[in-house]
C-alpha cells in the first residue's frame, strides 16, 4: 500500500444516504478474480441514468467523493473500496461510515473522512456550486479543507490508522516490520517441529 499523508483535488458531489456496497459496486462484478478493472463497475446501475453525478463531465478526474450521510453499509465487500479507488477516488467525505466499510478502506489506502453532519452538506454544496472546487484532506493533521468555500474542518480517524496510512502499512506491510523478529523466532525453533518453506 502506498503511504497516503496529503490528497488534494477536486470532489464529486454524491448527495445520496444510506448508500450500501451492493449500489457501490453490484454483485454481477463480484465474479473478478483480480483487484483491477472494478471503476467500471463502480455504481454501474446508477451511471445507466444519464443524469447521474458521476457522468457529469464536470466532475470527470474528481479524486475525492463527497457522499451522504451513512456510506458504506450493508456486506463486508472489499470490491466496495476497489471499485472507487480503480476509479480514481483517493478519499471519501461522508458524515457516517459502515465500520466494516471504514476497515476496508483503511487496509486498501482510500482514506474514509468521517467530518460533523453540517461540515459534509456545506461541501457538497460547495461542489455543486463549483465543480472546480479544491478539497486538501491531510491525513497527518486529520483534517479537510476547502479553502475557496471557506471550509476547515477537522475529522475522526483512529491515531493507529493515521499511521497506517501515513506510513502505507497495510496487513503485510504491518507484519514485515517485525520481519527479523521472525526470522530470529523460527531459526531457534527445533528442527523437527513444521516448517514453511520460501
Amino acid at each position: 500500500m502506498k503511504p497516503v499523508r496529503v490528497v488534494t483535488g477536486r470532489a464529486v458531489p454524491l448527495d445520496r444516504s444510506d448508500v450500501d456496497t451492493d449500489q457501490i459496486i453490484p454483485s454481477d462484478w463480484l465474479k473478478r478474480v483480480e483487484r483491477t478493472g472494478f471503476g467500471a463497475g463502480l455504481f454501474a446501475e446508477w451511471r445507466d441514468d444519464r443524469s447521474f453525478v458521476l457522468n457529469a463531465e464536470e466532475y470527470q478526474g474528481a479524486t475525492i467523493l463527497v457522499a451522504g450521510q451513512n456510506f458504506g453499509t450493508g456486506s463486508s465487500r472489499e470490491h466496495a473500496v476497489w471499485a472507487l479507488m480503480d476509479y480514481g477516488f483517493q478519499a471519501v467525505v461522508s458524515a457516517r461510515f459502515a465500520d466494516i466499510f471504514r476497515n476496508n478502506c483503511t487496509k486498501a489506502g482510500l482514506v474514509p473522512v468521517e467530518v460533523a453532519p453540517e461540515v459534509a452538506r456545506r461541501l457538497i454544496e460547495a461542489v455543486v456550486a463549483d465543480p472546480s472546487t479544491e478539497i486538501t484532506v491531510d491525513v497527518e493533521r486529520a483534517t479537510v479543507a476547502a479553502p475557496a468555500a471557506g471550509i476547515e474542518a477537522p475529522f475522526t480517524l483512529d491515531p493507529f490508522v493515521r499511521e497506517r496510512l501515513v506510513n502505507g502499512w497495510d496487513d503485510v506491510g504491518l507484519t514485515l516490520r517485525h520481519a527479523g523478529d521472525i526470522d530470529s523466532f523460527e531459526q531457534r525453533r527445533p528442527a523437527w517441529l513444521p516448517v514453511t518453506s520460501a
